[in-house]
């Protein structure tokens, strides 16, 4: 979603007359887009805004800005305040702005009129036009304890359907082939202009599940993914919808622990039982989905007969990838207000090493089934003669090609099958 907010803060800078430079020493104007997510992302934003001090004490005109989660969490500029040298600190919503403050920092820039309303109204700069981003929703109400996104990024808006259908087929027919649909609790995606469905549209309850139908009927589009969903919005409808022509054989469905008492101190509304249960009606619709989710080890009051459970929990549903995570208190959270953050440091580690160790093996062993078939890979990046890209089941594979080959689906043969990667060869013509 960083990504996403990143391209729509590069249109305005390219309305303002700015282009985009790799040398920083040559910049008029530097943008920090954070994300607060773990403190470990946080620290590293000091450091690199530290960095920006020295161009600017050489440069007065150099403009430095901040945006992202860590402003809009840090309602009374506690952590802003340790950056004073940054000229502009502000949330993502309040992009809208930008011009007009960026214009009176630096009157030689391109004066534009002020922007109005949801800044998601904004078209991205698309990076990969093979290859897109579209935010449907941003913010949650789920106030899980552990979680800053309801603190950072607000309560949850749901885009206008037409908004989205309009943004998916400017994308198209300007070369996209790939959608991924982003939000925060992407399946709990309500229309506010429900009106807007088709009426031959066959579901009636989900309105994320009718939006993945409109978007399967537009020409031109390949493959869809999302992130992030929640199991409380895997309904019979959403999970219908996995079968449709156009959608990634992939499912990423975060469930954070195989403990439902820990998932109750979460407050992730749902039990282990629970998210069991989903996976298998999931499998029974689309039996060789492949499956990822997220995992936190180390929250707080974890005992080892509770992280147990979130292994024996991963062998149960037999993940492709997880990212897991060593429990990070943020501030502004439930967890941070009233729950003890008594887990050692080391031993988090400990408990992300064992998990890391897990996954490996599953996903190896998981991944031995794709020798000697043919696996469709939207070609992303050619290095020395390689060709790199992800295939429906967002497995990262590699095969000999040209970098003329970047951008185009193609579709080679696995000949042999490692953890993180597979390798193949294309058909000889």
């Amino acid at each position: 979603m960083n990504k996403s907010d990143s391209e729509r803060i590069e249109t305005i800078l390219q309305n303002m007359g700015l282009s985009h430079t790799e040398e920083i020493s040559s910049a008029d104007v530097v943008i920090i887009n954070t994300c607060s997510v773990r403190d470990s992302a946080e620290i590293r934003i000091f450091g690199y805004a530290e960095k920006m001090r020295e161009y600017k004490e050489k440069n007065l005109e150099f403009v430095v800005c901040v945006t992202g989660c860590m402003p809009g969490r840090d309602k009374k500029n506690i952590q802003g305040r340790k950056m004073d040298w940054v000229d502009l600190y502000f949330p993502t919503k309040e992009m809208i702005h930008l011009p007009l403050w960026l214009y009176e920092l630096n009157p030689n820039l391109r004066k534009i009129e002020s922007l109005e309303g949801d800044y998601l109204a904004i078209r991205p700069t698309v990076q990969k036009k093979y290859q897109t981003f579209v935010t449907i929703q941003t913010g949650c109400n789920h106030f899980c304890t552990y979680c800053v996104v309801p603190v950072a990024r607000g309560l949850e808006i749901n885009r206008p359907l037409r908004d989205i259908l309009d943004e998916v087929y400017a994308v198209v027919e300007n070369g996209a082939l790939e959608i991924t649909l982003l939000g925060q609790i992407v399946n709990h995606y309500i229309a506010p202009d429900p009106e807007n469905f088709s009426k031959e549209n066959p579901y009636t309850e989900s309105d994320f599940a009718k939006l993945l139908w409109e978007l399967n009927q537009i020409e031109g589009v390949k493959r869809i993914f999302w992130t992030a969903s929640h199991p409380l919005y895997m309904t019979d409808e959403v999970i219908d919808a996995l079968t449709l022509p156009k959608m990634a054989n992939f499912l990423h469905l975060p469930v954070q622990s195989g403990n439902s008492e820990i998932l109750q101190k979460m407050n992730r509304k749902h039990t282990r039982e629970f998210y069991l249960d989903i996976l298998e009606k999931v499998r029974q619709k689309k039996p060789d989905i492949a499956i990822g989710t997220d995992l936190i080890v180390g929250f707080c009051g974890e005992t080892e007969e509770q992280f147990e459970d979130t292994l024996s929990l991963y062998d149960l549903c037999d993940f492709d990838i997880s990212y897991n995570a060593q429990y990070s208190e943020r501030s502004g959270t439930l967890a941070a207000k009233t729950m003890n953050d008594d887990i050692p440091k080391t031993q988090k580690k400990e408990r992300w090493l064992i998990l890391q160790e897990k996954m490996k093996k599953i996903a190896f062993d998981k991944n031995q089934k794709y020798n000697d078939k043919r696996v469709e890979v939207l070609v992303e990046d050619f290095q020395k003669g390689w060709c790199i890209g992800n295939s429906r089941e967002m497995k990262k594979v590699s095969f000999l090609g040209s970098p003329k080959m970047i951008g185009t689906l193609q579709y080679p043969k696995i000949y042999k099958a490692e953890t993180w990667m597979l390798y193949g060869e294309l058909e000889q013509k």
